[in-house]
């Protein structure tokens, strides 16, 4: 792994709280819209910034970006952004609860990712990729980072507890409860020498972000007759976070009708390949079972046959997907069938009965969550995981950092 520290942006004193929003990829046009409302400073302006244009703006219209870039620009000359002192890293830790989980925010080098240091196990949307990468070619800056995360190492862990004893420079509680505290790390430089002994790291959350980093640096890079592979549009913004502190979350699945089979028709179907068990549990208790809402009550679901032997057949949402959903719904691709929505996170199983309830869905789903160590046996097998596996909370503030280059 290469991890280097960064002369960044960061929020003047003072204004943290105002400033940094939750990432750009969880909220709606009229969530981000009705959270900036009265609040110039929020970083949605930046990075949601059809909410200052009309209303019905497409969001890859010439004048959103435009509009990203002078709200970015207008956000340094207010003072609301300020760069730091000196090239740093920092420690970022997320408490929520009982739960903390602490990482290293730095810059990570786009040849680790084009060359499997940094390993996936998702793919992207060319739409969604190709927004991304207009944006931080816009502004050449990355305006949220990619949560990435890697398996313990304990030098790691002694600089991380050092840092967090000392006084911090961001603490604030988002609107959803959780705590986020930034850290400068005294001795940057052993954070760095260590992870040159780390063999790869993982992404998380922010497969677009990676792979737009990547592609701007590669355009950079071929139009730089004196490119070295240095330069600052080669490192994009990561916050590196230890594996067995993650907590995963179960990302749900909903389906618009029953494929045009009645709910005999279809249950039967069910049962030809699952062992099926009325009365059930909204969250499944444990990895093999699956909770299907339908008609009102929950089932708990068992699949007769299961490849243990592949990482990826054998999870829990790809047995759904393979078992279920395509041959019964008819639900081929699940990143682009219209018909299956998703919902992560805490509270999501209330949100599947009440959408059945009102009708809004015929049956709806609920997963025991992927593992942190089931996602890396993925991505070291070079496999990809299922579409929406895995749904990482809490999320990355963004604004709290930017990576300028």
């Amino acid at each position: 792994m290469r991890l280097r520290t960064f002369q960044g942006l960061r929020p003047a004193a003072n204004c943290a709280s105002d400033l940094c929003s939750p990432p750009y990829d969880v909220i709606d046009t009229d969530g981000a819209k009705a959270m900036a409302e009265g609040n110039p400073k929020s970083f949605l302006h930046v990075i949601k910034p059809e909410i200052d244009l009309a209303d019905g703006i497409s969001l890859y219209d010439d004048s959103v970006y435009a509009k990203a870039q002078e709200n970015f620009e207008r956000f340094q000359a207010e003072g609301w952004l300020v760069r730091d002192e000196k090239p740093s890293l920092y420690v970022y830790r997320q408490k929520v609860g009982d739960h903390a989980q602490h990482g290293i925010v730095g810059v990570c080098h786009v040849g680790d990712y084009e060359n499997d240091i940094i390993k996936k196990h998702e793919k992207t949307l060319q739409t969604k990729e190709d927004d991304r990468t207009r944006h931080v070619k816009t502004l050449r800056a990355n305006a949220g980072p990619v949560f990435l995360t890697f398996r313990d190492d304990a030098e790691v862990a002694k600089q991380i507890e050092a840092t967090v004893a000392g006084t911090p420079v961001v603490d604030l509680t988002a609107e959803d409860g959780v705590q986020h505290t930034v850290w400068p790390i005294a001795n940057p430089e052993a954070v760095t020498t260590r992870f040159d002994a780390i063999p790869c790291s993982y992404v998380a959350d922010g497969h677009h972000r990676s792979a737009s980093a990547a592609r701007v640096g590669a355009e950079l890079a071929a139009a730089n007759p004196d490119h070295t592979g240095e330069e600052d549009y080669n490192w994009y913004l990561c916050v590196l976070f230890p594996a067995d502190e993650l907590k995963v979350l179960a990302y749900n699945r909903l389906v618009a009708d029953l494929n045009g089979q009645d709910k005999a028709a279809y249950l039967q179907a069910v049962e030809a390949v699952f062992d099926v068990n009325e009365g059930g549990p909204a969250m499944p208790a444990n990895k093999g079972d699956i909770s299907m809402f339908l008609d009102g009550a929950w089932y708990t679901l068992q699949a007769k046959t299961v490849d243990e032997n592949d990482p990826v057949a054998s999870l829990d949402v790809s047995i759904l997907q393979h078992q279920l959903l395509t041959p019964i719904l008819g639900i081929d691709d699940p990143r682009t069938n219209s018909r299956i929505s998703f919902k992560g996170g805490h509270g999501s199983t209330d949100f599947l009965e009440a959408q059945v309830n009102a009708g809004k869905a015929a049956v709806a789903f609920s997963l025991y969550p992927t593992s942190i160590h089931d996602m890396m046996d993925v991505a070291d097998a070079d496999k990809i995981m299922p579409p929406k596996s895995t749904w990482f909370e809490p999320k990355l503030r963004s604004g709290m950092f930017v990576h300028t280059f």
